[in-house]
């Protein structure tokens, strides 16, 4: 620098209360002694350098924090910056200036004096702190040579002569400056290091920083390196592959023919339909013109694949001796005499038609099981192909909410596969299994489609023979397939699906279905899965209706089993620690094991008072019996009905009402007694809720009960749907309804006479212990549960016909 800038530069700082006009710069930060260009394009900037006097050329050069503003705020600059000279000046092309400016000292913007045209500011210059001529300083300056070193071994930008130019600076803070200067690090880095007054830490920040640049270069020739290596490698191996393959064409070994010659020969072994197999030979013509190393060979050979292994011509020989059928049936399961009749119907039908007509098709049966969880509906299906001589294939729809899970991903999305109707049928190996649909009730639908219209191909006989797979794109024949849907509930399964499915109901075992199905099938079973055989334990019928009746409230005989498997490790563990001989396990023994019974059953209690009446009542359970209560008191008439009634039990109870006061004469009540009398009806128990027709018979009685002040005669129990005229109406669910009254002690049952043809699925023990009267009126359900009432004042009418079945 010339005597003549630093007497300059004196004179200019001794004079606190002047301001110099400031330069915010974009992306760089310029230090003590070194020379830069500076390209000079913003409005302010151009006037601060146009209007520099001649003889003070000094400027304030600041750096800004973020470099994308264009008119930055004082708040926008750093605080610290750099008093520097403007050597020169050149106009260029663009109107626009560049200039030569070289840094003098370090200086702190103290206070904005002027924003336009530009910004001045009042500056105080900073002077360095520490000692220069400490020796743990200079030791700091000789690492910082040797570092940087190092760092022009590595950095492509710097060369020998940059080292030179350090090695000329004795001074540390200026070797620091420099060396810094020098490097293409962020702006904050930089600044900080301008903003550090102490030498030493200077010197320390600026090691780090040529330390860290040195990892930073020396990191990304490791990766370019490797990055290089592996392409070089890929090229060798594809040469090598190439070289390979040329080697065994001169040798007639070609592997690629050789694969093509194996798809094709399985093509034909398939013995696809005509359209299939021109298919499949035009892809594998396509195939053969693909390179191996291109990922559309994959997608093409996995489709061929899909094609030949598919059983488009493998079918199983159905068992025709239906005796043998129907014992493998009976083996399996116990009761379920509906199911069983229509498989062996099936089989029949089949074994005639072979008869005539041999290579005739026949198309299978499209059965949906219907009825609540643990009566055997998966199980059944499993026995079916058993008994049937087929393979078994079961899919879940549980939750399924993607069309494509039935019909298959189309070929150009990647990772594609068929729906998982194909994928079973490649599994089963056959094109006739049983294939069971298993909860189809519970099939979801969101914006990928509607599962169950996809369904409606599959399972529609006059469609399912050409079914298209998205996959596939080509038709496969599903109508030698037997499909089995399973549901616990019909209501949610859409109208055209049901439409096209037989629907079979389970409607959950009877206690001695349940005794009998634990001796046969689930008493063996867990004898064997607890270690224990029938010399160890016996489980007599008393005990296995404890379980069924105080353990069990279901329609299936999953909990029954679980229970008999909580009895059999007691016992197991009665066995081992008190050495015990033959367990023999009672209804007493049950309690002991099991603690106290967690369900009861409502006995049939002695109705004393008018009122009450036993209705009869169908649960996914099974059935059971229900008290229905009417009561009266001082009112206007008005009807209260309680115990978490549905809908239509309102309307049998206001129909009942309204059928009495219709027909006071006949029933000898007063005309006006609705007038002076609020009656309440209630159905125990309030938390369960019900709902129903059948319950407006029992409703109806409760109300002539009570308003004649004459009790329902003991230990009957009726059911059935009442209308204005005062007809009986049919009901359902008669079996359970009836087996329910008596386990609890009815004797005497009232149903519509429409349900006489029900008593043939009641078993005959249960039968024999129950008088049965079918009413075809209301008050031939009175004549048998009030007997007497207003006899001679009724009309003559149709007696309720009165059955004893011995």
């Amino acid at each position: 620098m010339s005597d003549e800038i630093k007497k300059d530069l004196n004179e200019d700082l001794l004079e606190e209360s002047e301001s110099y006009p400031v330069m915010p710069l974009r992306n760089t930060v310029l230090f003590p002694q070194q020379v830069i260009p500076i390209y000079i394009g913003r409005d302010k900037s151009l006037k601060l350098i146009n209007e520099l006097p001649p003889n003070s050329k000094h400027i304030v050069v600041v750096a800004q924090e973020d470099g994308s503003i264009e008119d930055p705020n004082p708040d926008e600059m750093y605080s610290f910056g750099t008093l520097a000279v403007v050597l020169k000046v050149f106009d260029m092309p663009d109107n626009s200036k560049s200039a030569i400016v070289q840094g003098i000292d370090r200086v702190k913007i103290l206070d904005f004096k002027e924003k336009d045209p530009y910004y001045r500011a009042v500056v105080q210059r900073m002077s360095d702190t520490g000692s220069a001529d400490d020796i743990e300083l200079d030791a700091m300056a000789n690492n910082l040579r040797q570092v940087f070193s190092e760092l022009i071994q590595v950095a492509p930008n710097l060369s020998e002569e940059h080292t030179g130019m350090l090695s000329n600076i004795q001074k540390p803070s200026r070797l620091a400056d420099r060396a810094v200067s020098l490097l293409t690090v962020s702006n904050p880095e930089k600044q900080d290091v301008l903003e550090e007054l102490d030498i030493k830490t200077r010197v320390e920040k600026s090691i780090k920083i040529l330390t860290k640049e040195i990892q930073r270069i020396k990191l990304g020739e490791e990766i370019q390196t490797e990055v290089h290596d592996e392409i070089a490698k890929s090229q060798r191996e594809y040469y090598l592959r190439e070289q390979m393959k040329a080697i065994k064409r001169e040798l007639g070994e070609d592997e690629s023919q050789v694969e093509l010659k194996e798809i094709e020969d399985a093509i034909k072994e398939a013995k696809m339909p005509e359209e299939a197999e021109k298919v499949a030979l035009k892809e594998l013509d396509r195939l053969s013109k693909i390179p191996s190393q291109s990922p559309e060979y994959t997608v093409s050979r996995t489709y061929l694949d899909w094609l030949t292994e598919l059983p488009w011509s493998k079918t199983s020989e159905d068992t025709i001796d239906v005796k043998d059928a129907k014992s493998i049936l009976d083996e399996d399961h116990y009761g379920l005499e509906k199911v069983k009749e229509r498989i062996l119907e099936y089989l029949a039908v089949r074994a005639l038609k072979m008869e005539k007509d041999p290579d005739g098709a026949i198309r299978g049966p499209i059965l949906c099981f219907a009825g609540p969880p643990g009566v055997g509906k998966t199980s059944l299906g499993r026995s079916i192909a058993r008994s049937m001589g087929r393979e078994f294939v079961r899919i879940s729809l549980g939750g399924v909410r993607d069309e494509a899970e039935v019909r298959g991903h189309r070929r150009t999305y990647i990772g594609a596969l068929p729906g998982r109707i194909i994928q079973s049928l490649k599994k089963a190996g056959t094109n006739n299994p049983v294939f069971m649909l298993d909860e189809i009730d519970k099939l979801g639908m969101d914006f990928r489609g509607d599962p169950s219209s996809a369904l409606l191909e599959v399972l529609d006989p006059e469609q399912n023979s050409t079914f298209a797979d998205h996959y596939l794109e080509v038709d496969f024949d599903l109508s030698k397939v037997m499909f089995i849907a399973t549901a616990n509930y019909q209501d949610p399964i859409p109208p055209a699906l049901k439409d096209r499915m037989e629907i079979i109901d389970f409607s959950g075992y009877i206690e001695d279905e349940k005794v009998q199905i634990a001796k046969q099938h689930l008493i063996p079973k867990q004898l064997e899965e607890n270690g224990l055989t029938k010399k160890d334990v016996a489980l007599d019928d008393s005990g296995i209706k404890e379980l069924i009746g105080s353990y069990t409230r279901e329609a299936g005989v999953r909990n029954l089993e679980r229970e008999i498997a909580n009895v059999f490790r007691k016992v197991a563990r009665d066995k081992i620690e008190k050495d015990a001989k033959k367990i023999k396990v009672t209804k007493k023994k049950v309690s002991e094991y099991l603690g106290a019974p967690r369900f009861y059953s409502d006995l049939a209690e002695r109705t004393t008072k008018p009122g009450v009446v036993t209705g009869l009542a169908w649960t996914a359970a099974g059935g059971d019996i229900l008290f229905i209560e009417a009561s009266k008191m001082k009112g206007k008439g008005g009807l209260t009905l309680t115990g978490q009634l549905g809908d239509v039990m309102k309307e049998s109870a206001t129909a009942a009402m309204t059928y009495v006061r219709s027909h006071t004469d006949i029933l000898g009540f007063a005309d006006d007694f609705n007038e002076k009398t609020d009656i309440h009806v209630h159905v125990p128990a309030g938390a369960i809720p019900k709902d129903g027709p059948s319950a407006g018979v029992g409703m109806f009685t409760a109300i002539v009960s009570l308003l004649s002040g004459k009790s329902v005669k003991d230990k009957v129990a009726m059911t059935g749907e009442i209308t204005l005229r005062g007809n009986v109406l049919p009901i359902g669910g008669v079996k359970e309804k009836v087996t329910a009254a008596h386990r609890s002690g009815i004797k005497t049952i009232v149903l519509p006479d429409h349900n006489r043809k029900d008593l043939e699925d009641i078993p005959e023990h249960i039968k024999k212990d129950l008088d049965f009267h079918f009413a075809k009126e209301m008050m031939d359900v009175i004549d048998v549960a009030i007997p007497g009432l207003n006899g001679r004042k009724k009309p003559k009418k149709s007696a309720s016909k009165k059955i004893k079945v011995a």
